[in-house]
């Protein structure tokens, strides 16, 4: 039985071949359709499962869905504040869609959430994202 914010094995191994498609040991990858139906059936199970979720999210910025891809950053966040890859990959949307400011404000969010979970890695390229924006 399953504990409540347990995540099934089968579920994190197709997010992390869905995040990560470079480390995907099957020879012919998944479409982005079927990985986003994959992901979306394990979401329908987990909606709270910020992995799956980012991976997702980063699905529909590969095909060019920036606003169904900023959606899934906000419900990442929504769910798990603390998931600071979602605040620099969503800023990185943000930008690509021309809102400097909300991308500002977000890479802002990450620093604090970076600072947090005591990820300075993470910090410092959200903080030259910052910089490069003036």
């Amino acid at each position: 039985m399953r504990r409540s914010g347990e995540t099934p094995v089968l579920a994190l191994a197709f997010a992390v071949a869905f995040a990560f498609p470079h480390h995907n040991p099957h020879p012919k990858p998944m479409d982005a359709t079927a990985k986003i139906a994959a992901l979306q059936e394990i979401l329908a199970h987990s909606p709270e499962e910020a992995f799956a979720r980012y991976g997702l999210a980063m699905a529909y910025a590969a095909e060019g869905r920036q606003r169904e891809a900023l959606a899934e950053f906000d419900r990442i966040l929504h769910y798990t504040p603390d998931y600071v890859p979602a605040y620099q990959m969503s800023a990185q949307q943000l930008l690509k869609a021309g809102d400097t400011e909300a991308a500002r404000t977000r890479l802002l969010a990450g620093l604090l959430a970076a600072d947090r979970t005591h990820n300075p890695h993470a910090a410092s390229e959200m903080q030259a994202m910052l910089d490069d924006l003036g």
